[in-house]
């Protein structure tokens, strides 16, 4: 099946629009916490966004779309991105690039420990 111009567009503006949740939770964190903690919060959720970003791209989606293992991928079948390309649709996602889905549910991946952070708010400090 080809490529469909009209959702890759829509997928890279909701790609976005998720990438920026992660920035406005670490702002709304900050609000919530006491001068002191403001700083910690943020960092907390920049932080959260770097090492989510790495793991999701090194090996957090062959785990969660690789070949199945019972209740988890392969950690192989896509490692470092190895058999996803720009220009190719995955099986997952059959109308959008490959590298976009990928992107797309990494957001997903880096929102999640971000939200975690708030559960920790003021009990935590980056020194």
């Amino acid at each position: 099946m080809a490529l469909d111009m009209a959702s890759t567009g829509y997928m890279l503006v909701c790609t976005a629009l998720v990438q920026l949740m992660t920035p406005g939770l670490a702002f709304f964190y900050g609000g919530l916490v006491s001068d002191l903690s403001v700083l910690t919060m943020m960092m907390q959720s920049f932080v959260s966004m770097g090492l989510a970003t790495i793991v999701w791209y090194i090996v957090g989606f062959s785990l969660c779309f690789g070949e199945s293992w019972g209740t988890v991928g392969s950690p192989t079948t896509y490692a470092f991105m190895d058999g996803v390309h720009v220009t190719e649709a995955l099986s997952q996602a059959k109308e959008i690039p490959g590298l976009l889905f990928v992107a797309y549910q990494g957001m997903f991946a880096v929102i999640t420990p971000a939200l975690m952070t708030g559960a920790f708010a003021d009990r935590f400090r980056f020194k």
